[in-house]
């Protein structure tokens, strides 16, 4: 796993916090619930790749 994912990781989050906290503020609160929703499908999606590496080395590694 990469230093780089991470740090992406955390940009997203940091982007979707203020995104979200204006929304709120600006009485826009379902934008605010879908822009959420958006940052973790993007975090998830971001994180597949790196969880089925997982599943194949723990299969490697115990001879599955």
């Amino acid at each position: 796993m990469d230093i780089d994912l991470v740090f992406k990781i955390a940009a997203i989050g940091i982007i979707v916090a203020v995104l979200n906290q204006l929304l709120i503020r600006s009485g826009r609160e379902d934008q605010a619930m879908m822009t959420t929703l958006a940052g973790l499908i993007v975090v998830l999606s971001m994180m597949v790749k790196e969880i089925s590496d997982l599943f194949i080395t723990i299969k490697a590694l115990f001879n599955l």
